[in-house]
């Protein structure tokens, strides 16, 4: 007996991006790691990669998340 059953069938309402055919899907049709989602609507399916280049641009430009100004890093002398 299988742990986890594969769904092959999403539900109605959930929406993925996928990234193998650039094209949104309502419920998961390609594997998981082919995908952006779910999202709860096809509008914001549709602008899942523009929404993953802003979060990206962001998350680079945080200074949270750099340990050093570049210039810096690896100067001990």
């Amino acid at each position: 007996m299988a742990l986890f059953k594969k769904r092959t069938v999403g539900k109605p309402g959930e929406w993925y991006y996928c990234l193998e055919h650039k094209k949104v899907e309502e419920g998961p049709e390609c594997p998981a790691k082919d995908r952006f989602g779910p999202y709860a609507s096809r509008q914001e399916a549709e602008q899942a990669m523009e929404t993953a280049r802003e979060r990206n641009l962001e998350w680079e430009n945080d200074p949270r998340w750099h340990d050093a100004p570049a210039d810096t890093a690896g100067d001990d002398d």
